[in-house]
């Protein structure tokens, strides 16, 4: 017999999106370990939603707009950016279900070319 011997460590990015927040796992969190804030973006036409890290020296520097930094909350385990109005925006064009504590989740991609988190919003891995 051959065994794989399982990893306790998830070695795949995955996405929960809740009605006020996106939750990273650690393997998806990694790349915002340095990260002071971050970007989010939407893709409309692909459905897709970009995370962006944005370093303290841009942050100092004032190159990204105060109305376009948000606060992420990086931990051992995860990573949370908050923000529900962007939730919404999320649910609408992906047509999720977040109220009543509804969570989908999705693989993550790391970009190189964007220098992003990219969450494919048509391939929902589960929903809890």
């Amino acid at each position: 017999m051959s065994f794989v011997w399982a990893s306790k460590k998830p070695n795949e990015g995955v996405a929960t999106l809740y009605e006020s927040n996106i939750t990273l796992n650690k393997s998806a969190s990694r790349h915002f370990d340095n990260a002071y804030n971050v970007l989010l973006g939407l893709d409309y036409d692909q459905k897709r939603i970009a995370v962006k890290p944005i370093t303290k020296q841009e942050f100092e520097r004032g190159a990204i707009p105060a109305e376009k930094r948000h606060k992420i909350t990086v931990r051992p385990s995860y990573a949370r950016v908050c923000n529900k109005k962007f939730m919404k925006e999320v649910a609408q064009v992906a047509q999720l279900n977040l109220v009543d504590n509804n969570a989908y989740k999705f693989k993550t991609v790391w970009s190189k070319t964007d220098h992003a988190l990219i969450i494919d919003l048509t391939q929902p891995e589960e929903v809890l």
